[in-house]
């Protein structure tokens, strides 16, 4: 059913997730604009939104952070309602402003909520004011190196140094003791105000090989904040993810339930509106600490819609339309497993991205499969955006058989003329480790280590 207060929504991203937002625009009966660059002129997205209109070249800058080609596209096609998607602008409390001068519903916290987010050194803060459990460290950025020396020798080596803008696992130094502090201090600062604008660091304990264990959330803005379960994102590289199921093996039930409480604890305390994401770090014992909040939609959103049955983007656009959540905790639960690969267009094993033609291209189908993707046969990808080309979704009724099931899709899935990370993804998923469900968040180095002996 369409939402009452949008007629018309634009789509400030590209791939994957802007065709993902398309679908859900059609299945509500809302027109859709796309937005796209020149290198983008060819994409599905392109092909299926009701409108689509160019707005600058193939870099970033020139078209999806280029923030008032957005707006006039909005303005000129008569959209009132904008869905950034993730990364890009989909976190800057900047363009969500503009969007409200310009009278666009931006899907997704409010200016000063992705503003109050945006620095990690705030959060937890919040988080700790929150009674929500957080890692060792400062709650605030460290004025200097001798500051961040005594807050290190307090709370033991290793520790990380951590842009306080940063995101995306980016901003992040392992230090392992002081005389690597004292070189790596400056350069963490030179680094930080390079990519974030601001050189603000902090002080975090650093767990070694923890699971990174997500909550999704979903609140409307005044206080009311519900949870749609766990997911485990551990099989990661450089802290970037690359395989993640739904639910997980790492907590027990109690854990999950004490987890998904801090999760909603945290969100009721900041009022967040819209979907978002809680990110904690668990150790051996299974106590679990925040990480970060994501104020947006996440790239392993569909393992949740997969375990609980609900369509988070309608979700996000219902909720930004009415002011009101289309659920209630008590209606919501996480049935069955759900794994998530993200196929990436680079060599699998030095990650060199791959960009070019693709030559040809079968996707895996069948009962409990799902493909979440923008190529085609012929697609040729280009070298200006992040290498995910595809994402394969698989369920199941438990874990052992959700495995299976991945295992023949992989090997069904073909993608020639450009190197893929798939013959990567095969070898993990073989691993007695990962089949057993032993796994954090050094599962692929280690791998790699032992492969290279």
């Amino acid at each position: 059913m369409k939402p009452k207060g949008i007629h018309k929504i634009i789509i400030a991203n590209r791939g994957e997730i802007a065709l993902r937002i398309i679908r859900a625009c059609k299945e509500l009966n809302i027109p859709s604009v796309q937005v796209f660059s020149e290198a983008d002129r060819d994409s599905l997205p392109v092909k299926f939104a009701d409108e689509s209109l160019c707005i600058g070249g193939a870099s970033p800058n020139q078209s999806y952070l280029n923030m008032s080609s957005i707006i006039s596209a909005a303005t000129l096609l008569g959209a009132d309602a904008l869905h950034p998607g993730y990364g890009f602008l989909s976190e800057n409390a900047t363009f969500a402003s503009i969007c409200e001068d310009y009278g666009i519903i931006f899907i997704g916290p409010s200016p000063s909520m992705l503003r109050s987010l945006k620095n990690k050194a705030h959060v937890r803060k919040i988080a700790h004011q929150a009674g929500v459990p957080i890692l060792p460290g400062t709650l605030e950025p460290v004025e200097d190196e001798e500051e961040a020396k005594k807050i290190a020798r307090s709370i033991g080596y290793p520790v990380l140094l951590k842009a306080a803008m940063g995101g995306g696992g980016r901003g992040i130094r392992k230090i392992n003791n002081e005389t690597e502090l004292e070189d790596l201090f400056p350069i963490a600062k030179r680094e930080s105000f390079a990519s974030f604008g601001s050189d603000e660091i902090y002080v975090e304990k650093c767990l070694i090989n923890p699971r990174h264990i997500e909550v999704q959330i979903f609140g409307d803005g005044n206080g009311e904040v519900v949870h749609l379960g766990v997911r485990e994102c551990s099989i990661q590289r450089k802290h970037q993810k690359i395989i993640e199921e739904a639910p997980t093996t790492g907590l027990s039930p109690q854990q999950i339930k004490e987890i998904q409480e801090a999760a909603c604890r945290l969100g009721k305390a900041i009022h967040y509106k819209n979907a978002g994401t809680c990110e904690f770090l668990a150790d051996e014992e299974g106590q679990f600490y925040l990480l970060e909040i994501n104020a947006r939609i996440q790239v392993e959103h569909p393992i949740t819609e997969e375990t609980t049955g609900i369509d988070i983007v309608k979700s996000q656009i219902q909720t930004a339309a009415t002011g009101e959540l289309p659920f209630e905790q008590t209606s919501i639960s996480q049935q069955g497993w759900s794994f998530e690969f993200r196929i990436t267009a680079e060599d699998p094993y030095t990650f060199t991205p791959s960009a070019g033609k693709i030559d040809f291209l079968h996707f895996p189908s069948g009962k409990n499969v799902r493909i979440d993707s923008h190529v085609y046969n012929g697609y040729t990808i280009p070298a200006h955006y992040d290498s995910m080309i595809a994402k394969l979704i698989v369920r199941e009724n438990n874990r052992k058989n959700c495995i299976q099931l991945a295992q023949r899709c992989l090997e069904e899935c073909t993608i020639e003329g450009i190197k893929t990370n798939i013959p990567l993804l095969q070898q993990l998923i073989q691993e007695e480790d990962f089949i057993s469900g032993n796994i954090h968040t050094g599962f692929i180095q280690n791998w790699l280590d032992r492969c290279h002996k």
